[in-house]
């Protein structure tokens, strides 16, 4: 399974917080836990690939309530970071953070006035193989964030299958939907893009090829054969490192990540083109500082 640092997560985790915050709207996050808690009022969350935990930060206090959340990852890395992660993000946003052991607690009130309070435990697990490991039959929400383009269609077939026999409520956030535009644009772009695009589909480690920017498109089709109810949202990134002020050095710095990473990506895809793809590489970090980037995410809820 291919892994991602830390500094990666930071590096994106406030594009990726403004890209959900324009979808949360349209996607009503509380109807999605309406009538779906456990018998002893609490709502059971299992997130997967978690990361640091931003999926719970984002979710908690927009979803309010008493909250249990199991957060799966394959890196014992980042799930040791979990608890700092938190405890940083508690102190900053004025909630309560405590640890006891393995547990984690921490509870607040969310920008939308609803209080919350969530228990957390982390678990480190293969998710591809050990998917069914995991209680479904006991959970009311599954939930992950930028996952379902990088698995396969089998495994993605596998996990709605569990999730279903469960009647889980699902939410999958910032999926890449294929749409990506520069500002200004290059004549090199749309090659970059088609061969970044083709190496996204290579094998991830989810039991084939991965799905990239059809992920949602097929989960929709399937949850909807299933009877699901199922809404979705745009979630873009717009990493724009054009305007001063307090957000462009993030922005310049997830820019300039982007663009050596499709450069990278491309060559190895479509290495006849890498003399073409160093030169796109080169006049977008020289364009750097005049350039808005946007990446085509898209959110997907889907409820019994």
């Amino acid at each position: 399974m291919n892994g991602f640092t830390s500094d990666w997560l930071a590096l994106r985790e406030p594009f990726d917080r403004a890209a959900r915050a324009a979808a949360a709207a349209t996607l009503d996050l509380p109807s999605l836990i309406a009538g779906r808690s456990a018998e002893d009022g609490s709502l059971s969350v299992i997130d997967l690939a978690c990361g640091t935990g931003a999926n719970l930060r984002e979710l908690a206090p927009r979803l309010g309530g008493t909250q249990r959340w199991r957060l799966i990852d394959h890196d014992p890395v980042l799930l040791n970071a979990v608890a700092p992660a938190l405890a940083g993000w508690a102190s900053a946003r004025g909630h309560r953070f405590e640890q006891h052991g393995d547990l984690l607690h921490v509870e607040g009130r969310g920008e939308n006035g609803l209080a919350f309070a969530a228990a957390v435990q982390t678990g480190r697990l293969d998710l591809a193989r050990d998917l069914n490991t995991l209680p479904f039959a006991r959970t009311q929400l599954v939930t992950a964030s930028a996952l379902l383009d990088l698995v396969s269609a089998d495994w993605l077939r596998a996990l709605l299958d569990q999730a279903l026999a469960a009647r889980c409520a699902l939410l999958f956030a910032l999926n890449v939907d294929g749409r990506t535009a520069w500002d200004p644009a290059d004549d090199h772009d749309e090659l970059v893009h088609a061969a970044f695009a083709a190496h996204q589909r290579r094998d991830k480690g989810f039991l084939g090829p991965a799905l990239g920017g059809q992920a949602v498109e097929q989960a929709a089709l399937w949850l909807g054969a299933a009877g699901y109810r199922v809404r979705q949202a745009d979630s873009d990134w717009i990493i724009d490192a054009s305007q001063p002020g307090p957000s462009h050095p993030a922005a310049a710095a997830l820019q300039r990540a982007m663009i050596e990473g499709m450069a990278t990506a491309a060559s190895e895809q479509a290495p006849d083109n890498e003399a073409a793809i160093r030169a796109w590489r080169q006049r977008r970090l020289a364009l750097l500082e005049r350039s808005c980037l946007r990446v085509g995410h898209t959110d997907l809820i889907a409820m019994p």
